[in-house]
């Protein structure tokens, strides 16, 4: 027994000699430092469905992002009826359903949702906005009344209050109609101003946001749009006809730019 300690006091005599030589290496201080936090995201839901709340592709994909981000991100939603019930098999309103964007946006969140009357600016460090025609008619009344729309009451104030404090707000696919609404002057983008043979159907909603006193930028679908002055970030989404990593691609672009702008 004597042999064998006198072996395993030798070997941790000879380990001890080479330890300062590895804590000095890069590989060593990178995971002895504490980690950064990331910056904590508010994301604000329509409901649940293209047509009639928040489009279900661009709402993952800027999870999927901020998750590689490493953002730390709150679900909101406000607690109201839907404009009205779309059946997506047929693209048509279902007459006899009700359903409140909360709850169904809740879908989304997998259940972890929080009323949007409760989000302050002062929580997080940025907002971000996913389309589909929910923002258009729940958040507010764009698809009924274009240039002459009213924004629901809480996102205006979440809107204004983030831009007061000089925090980022990404917004994507329609939903930039409500920054335009709200932050006079700001600079957006919804992708291209002319159809092109149906690749850019919603193409029309370039010249709604001009008359809502904002200025249109044109974009590409893998692109995106950095208001630096007011620290709006958009991109154009399922605005254009085309592939859905495409899609993917340019919301990965906006939400790089909000975070980025997190950091200055």
């Amino acid at each position: 027994m004597a042999a064998v300690r006198a072996l395993v006091a030798s070997r941790l005599r000879a380990a001890s000699a080479f330890a300062p030589l590895h804590a000095s290496t890069p590989r060593a201080a990178l995971h002895g430092s504490a980690p950064r936090p990331g910056a904590r995201v508010a994301l604000v839901l329509s409901g649940c469905g293209v047509y009639d709340g928040t489009e279900l592709h661009e709402a993952s994909a800027v999870l999927v992002h901020l998750s590689r981000g490493g953002a730390k991100v709150q679900i909101f939603a406000p607690d109201i009826p839907q404009m009205h019930v779309v059946d997506h098999t047929k693209g048509q309103p279902s007459e006899s359903e009700t359903r409140n964007v909360l709850t169904e946006s809740a879908r989304i969140a997998r259940g972890k949702i929080t009323d949007l009357a409760r989000l302050s600016a002062a929580d997080h460090d940025a907002a971000i906005f996913p389309g589909g025609f929910g923002a258009a008619k729940n958040l507010s009344t764009f698809a009924a009344d274009g240039k002459d729309c009213r924004v629901h009451g809480d996102v205006e104030r979440v809107l204004k209050e983030f831009h007061a404090a000089g925090k980022p707000i990404g917004l994507c696919c329609i939903a930039p109609v409500l920054a335009a609404k709200v932050l006079h002057g700001v600079e957006v983008t919804v992708g291209h101003e002319q159809e092109e043979g149906g690749r850019w159907p919603y193409a029309g909603t370039a010249e709604a946001i001009k008359a809502l006193g904002a200025k249109h930028c044109v974009k590409g679908v893998t692109e995106a749009h950095v208001d630096q002055k007011n620290k709006v970030v958009t991109t154009p989404a399922f605005m254009c006809e085309t592939e859905l990593h495409h899609i993917h691609d340019g919301i990965g672009a906006m939400v790089k730019k909000v975070l980025e702008l997190c950091r200055k």
